[in-house]
């Protein structure tokens, strides 16, 4: 998300991001977590598992922010999230950063 200023906490506050884990027999693809997750990180697979439902798979894993809600809405309690530790998160920061030398 872009801001169209910087808060004023930027710095105190960090962004918890996610690892979202799919037990796909489990799913009966009710798509509870695709439709209501805030972030869009979910969408709904074209395979099937083994009841013949479509599951749900992770789109943008990058995107999640641990909140849960996934989680909280399915039914068959076939998905769950856990927190991501900030030293993985800063490692792919900086493999993504690129210095640009003159």
């Amino acid at each position: 998300m872009k801001f169209w200023r910087t808060p004023l906490d930027s710095d105190r506050v960090k962004v918890p991001h996610g690892r979202i884990h799919i037990i796909v027999e489990r799913c009966k693809g009710c798509a509870y977590c695709v439709e209501f997750c805030p972030r869009d990180v979910l969408e709904m697979s074209t395979e099937y598992n083994q009841k013949g439902y479509h599951p749900p798979y992770v789109k943008v894993e990058d995107d999640c922010v641990n909140c849960r809600l996934c989680e909280l809405l399915c039914p068959e309690f076939a998905i769950f999230c856990t927190l991501k530790e900030e030293e993985e998160v800063g490692n792919k920061e900086e493999v993504g950063h690129v210095e640009s030398r003159s």
